[in-house]
């Protein structure tokens, strides 16, 4: 069976040579293109594809306008191709949080010749995508819409006009305020991993959790450079914990969620007096990845004299399921989203069949899990 694509891009050059590496695979074929986001949503109706390549940038429609309109009507899964550029990368990460299911990274600029680079990549991603799971907006809004994870300190009420103030466990908008002990000893750590669609797994599980959260949350999301600080400073601006992109060096704190930067490995280290920082390195990838969860969970397996609690979720691959099993064999707790929720069920699923998840979960029940796994004892 082939997989009917619907190509869209202002560019007709580009048009072609995204149609030309599509159909080198027979796995798929190119069934329409089109020019800009209006013509997409016209001919995903009529054409009903399996998936979608989009481009940002367009005449009359963008391609985020465009994605809102199909996510929302006849929700289709949709790879973004996306420029090396901070607005690029910012436009990327709205992309996925509006239900795209991965993006393509262009190597140089609208139009390149040196697109063959990524076919590899675009071929994988449109093959992930085409098994994704992909609801419909509102459902999507909906299941973001997490149990409370913060105990009767956490947040409610309208965050349309920014955090809310005068309410325990809630940063105003703004500079987060620090939590209590930071830059003190931490004797807890929270690790998360994830792949396809796990920004807006991300920002389903961090938005939860209260300001006093406990603990720092070590997170790699396989994403190359310039992407990540997209994505920390986006969920930065929708948490009440602070989230940022990890640097080489940093004390870790409580209440901070730190991303590992793209094309880097992250690790926790102990430093002196029970504090713990961040390790950064240019090792070769593992299990095809840089950030690798891997490395990630494995540098938590020897600091037993913490609390540890890690979690996997949606992607495709199985990077981190060993980890895991290695963490929990040290006396770490282990979570897994459930089949149920995931975008793509193939990193979650490599740690169930290791039977290295303790518990499983699906995403919205993962913020309460984690913070009372990270708070018991």
């Amino acid at each position: 069976m082939r997989h009917k694509v619907l190509v869209v891009d202002d560019s007709a050059f580009m048009r072609r040579i995204i149609t030309d590496l599509i159909t080198e695979d027979p796995g798929f074929a190119v069934v329409g293109t089109a020019r800009n986001g209006e013509e997409a949503v016209r001919k995903v109706r009529e054409l009903a594809p399996d998936v979608v390549t989009l481009d940002v940038e367009m005449p009359l429609m963008d391609g985020l306008r465009a994605l809102e309109i199909i996510m929302r009507e006849c929700p289709v899964p949709v790879v973004m191709l996306s420029s090396l550029t901070d607005a690029g990368a910012r436009e990327t990460i709205r992309a996925l949080e509006l239900g795209a299911v991965d993006f393509v990274q262009k190597p140089s600029g609208s139009i390149s010749l040196d697109l063959h680079k990524v076919q590899r990549e675009l071929l994988d991603k449109l093959k992930a995508a085409v098994r994704a799971r992909v609801p419909r907006a509102a459902e999507g809004a909906a299941e973001s819409r997490p149990a409370t994870a913060g105990g009767p300190e956490h947040r409610t009420g309208d965050r349309a006009g920014g955090r809310e103030e005068g309410r325990p466990g809630v940063a105003a908008a703004g500079p987060h305020a620090a939590p209590d002990g930071a830059g003190g000893p931490v004797g807890r750590i929270a690790a998360i991993g994830t792949s396809t669609g796990g920004p807006r797994a991300l920002q389903t599980v961090l938005s939860a959790l209260s300001a006093d959260f406990p603990a720092p949350i070590l997170i790699v999301q396989h994403m190359p450079p310039v992407f990540t600080k997209s994505l920390a400073d986006r969920l930065n601006a929708l948490c009440a914990i602070r989230v940022r992109e990890a640097e080489h060096g940093e004390a870790l704190e409580p209440g901070t969620a730190y991303i590992a930067p793209g094309g880097r490995h992250m690790e926790a280290e102990r430093a002196v007096g029970g504090r713990y920082r961040i390790r950064l390195t240019d090792d070769p990838p593992v299990n095809g990845h840089r950030p690798s969860v891997d490395v990630l969970f494995d540098s938590l397996v020897p600091l037993t004299e913490l609390k540890r609690v890690a979690v996997i979720m949606t992607g495709m691959g199985a990077d981190g399921a060993c980890g895991l099993k290695r963490l929990l064999d040290s006396g770490a707790q282990t979570v897994a989203e459930s089949e149920e929720t995931c975008v793509v069920y193939g990193m979650p699923r490599a740690a169930v069949n290791l039977q290295a998840a303790r518990h499983v979960a699906r995403l919205h029940d993962i913020p309460g899990k984690l913070a009372e796994l990270i708070r018991e004892g």
